[in-house]
């Protein structure tokens, strides 16, 4: 029996009973489905995150800020912190005593001299009060800044003019109708007004103008405006009201810019570099990469379920084989007696049990890109409107081939068992078999 017979007769084979090849391909199912739609979510909600990274830009600037360890300021999680004059607030949401040793001008210049740092500049920090627009309903709203080089994910409109002395921002979609406007397009152009309070208690309200909308994603929350350069020096100046001199040099931030055709490894080095002069560097991709290892994380957890029911589906292909053996004794017994040799029964039976994996896994991927594709389009246009762009579920024809040939895998392990009995069958034992 050549090859293509061999197989042949396997696939004939395998609907010999067809009730029970039917309860394991569906045991096989379960597992399939569930490991294509899990994979399927990693790779949407990755995908889209790789896509917000490409889109944001400023791949050759890095956010630094001083090291607590370096100057003896406990991280609030070892407990209470101690009040440090050269701490300030990190700016970033956490527990009380959430701060950063603040930096200075001399920083600036200790940053300039590290191997790899083509320029260094401040982040400044502002804190608003809250926005509104007309005499409507006043919202609190963060100020959210921007790398330089950085660029916003826009649903109308356009970006803040760096360079220009008017002040312009970003709003926000999610306060576009709150704010009384009937849509994105609406905003354009519109002013708002943005209050801050000075050092002496006193509220400054600044008026602005709206040249863009940005959407909601990963890297920007929805409810922080994008100022420019202007805007923001402008309620930054205000803020200081009343700051001592020496106290309105201080800042929790800066960013750096290298070399834009800098390897990972360079990259890396430069995080070390800065690391021991007492600084921690941060990228945009380390920032958004966190959400990569909790979706990688989740996705594993999900993942281990899923094989954990093609292993008892395994115990299926195992019944269903040894069943299929002890039905066929006198034919086994037949074909030694017509001269078959051991290694062609046993792939006899283990390529029974690959169809069997491969029908079970083929069907379970097939409906698995059905439901995921079919849930995708319904989250996008209810739950997941506000993030455009993201597949919940996508699939990679690599990840679900994977899948397949791993289900294959597991069905030719569980075979190899009754596969082995077939073939040691003993061929006058197996003719007198009743």
């Amino acid at each position: 029996m050549n090859t293509i017979d061999l197989v042949g007769t396997a696939v004939a084979n395998t609907f010999r009973s067809k009730t029970r090849t039917l309860l394991t391909i569906l045991a096989i199912f379960v597992g399939a489905f569930t490991l294509t739609l899990t994979n399927g979510l990693g790779t949407g909600i990755n995908r889209y995150i790789d896509d917000t990274i490409s889109s944001l830009g400023a791949t050759d600037v890095m956010t630094v800020s001083k090291t607590a360890e370096s100057s003896g300021i406990a991280a609030p999680s070892d407990g209470p912190v101690e009040y440090d004059p050269d701490a300030i607030a990190s700016g970033q949401p956490g527990p009380p005593g959430g701060t950063v040793v603040a930096m200075t001008p001399a920083d600036l210049d200790s940053l300039e001299s590290i191997d790899g740092v083509l320029s260094a500049e401040a982040m400044t920090s502002v804190t608003t009060d809250y926005i509104q627009h007309d005499d409507g309903t006043r919202y609190v709203i963060g100020l959210g800044t921007l790398v330089p080089g950085q660029t916003v994910q826009l649903a109308a409109g356009a970006e803040p003019d760096a360079a220009s002395s008017e002040l312009e921002l970003a709003l926000p979609v999610s306060f576009v109708e709150p704010l009384g406007f009937a849509d994105a397009e609406e905003a354009i152009g519109s002013s708002v007004s943005i209050a801050v309070t000075d050092a002496v208690r006193t509220q400054h309200v600044i008026e602005a103008t709206i040249t863009g909308v940005a959407e909601e994603t990963f890297a920007a929350g929805g409810a922080s405006i994008i100022p420019n350069t202007a805007l923001t020096e402008e309620l930054s100046a205000a803020q200081n009201i009343g700051v001592p001199q020496d106290q309105q040099e201080r800042f929790a931030q800066a960013t750096v810019s290298f070399d834009p055709e800098a390897s990972e490894q360079e990259v890396s080095d430069l995080k070390d570099r800065l690391a021991e002069e007492g600084y921690t560097g941060t990228t945009v991709a380390d920032q958004l990469g966190s959400f990569k290892t909790i979706i990688d994380g989740i996705v594993l957890v999900l993942n281990a379920f899923a094989v954990i029911a093609l292993l008892a589906a395994s115990f299926g292909i195992v019944n269903t084989l040894f069943m299929s053996v002890q039905e066929r004794t006198r034919e086994i017994g037949l074909m030694k007696a017509m001269g078959m040799g051991s290694g062609r029964i046993f792939s006899l039976f283990s390529l029974e049990a690959v169809f069997i994996g491969f029908l079970g896994s083929a069907i379970g991927a097939g409906i698995g890109i059905l439901v995921g594709t079919g849930i995708s389009a319904a989250l996008s246009g209810a739950l997941l409107a506000d993030l455009p762009g993201l597949t919940l579920i996508a699939f990679d024809p690599v990840s679900l081939i994977a899948v397949i040939l791993i289900v294959m895998v597991i069905a030719f392990l569980a075979g190899t068992l009754p596969a082995a009995r077939a073939a040691k069958a003993d061929p006058v034992e197996s003719l007198r078999y009743e």
